[in-house]
């Protein structure tokens, strides 16, 4: 008895809709060797780790990793056996390199809201000076 499992494949179109992005942004993620899809003729078949490595690259892009860096790490990971020490140890420095620039722009973030939040009291202190003293203005005149 042969049994099969249907893998599950995604088009362009599908994997467009579900991460609200353009077909063309696929390509070019395609063209940047991020996503590999088998043909089909004229057609593009996406396989669950094309989906995948998407999923990775649109949140690496939020959380500022470059395309070249997503590559870099998927190509290393495809590429790391158990006992690859040295490329392990290679990605490991590259996340770690990632983690410190996220919690610098995370303090840098914080530092910005914090001036934010002086500046609107700031305003709101001159804007109450500037009411008052036009009540003032009112109750004299």
């Amino acid at each position: 008895m042969n049994t099969t499992t249907k893998i599950r494949t995604y088009s362009i179109s599908d994997l467009a809709k579900e991460f609200d992005v353009t077909t063309r942004t696929i390509r070019f993620y395609e063209q940047q060797g991020l996503l590999n899809p088998t043909r089909q003729g004229q057609t593009r078949i996406y396989s669950p780790k094309d989906r995948v490595r998407l999923m990775l690259t649109l949140r690496g892009k939020r959380l500022g990793f470059s395309l070249a860096e997503s590559k870099e790490l998927f190509d290393m990971y495809d590429s790391t056996t158990e006992g690859d020490e040295k490329q392990l140890l290679y990605m490991l420095n590259i996340l770690e390199k990632k983690q410190a620039d996220m919690r610098q722009q995370l303090r840098d973030i914080q530092r910005l809201q914090e001036e934010l939040n002086n500046a609107e009291d700031r305003c709101l202190e001159a804007l109450n000076k500037v009411r008052s003293g036009k009540r003032q203005k009112q109750k004299a005149g």
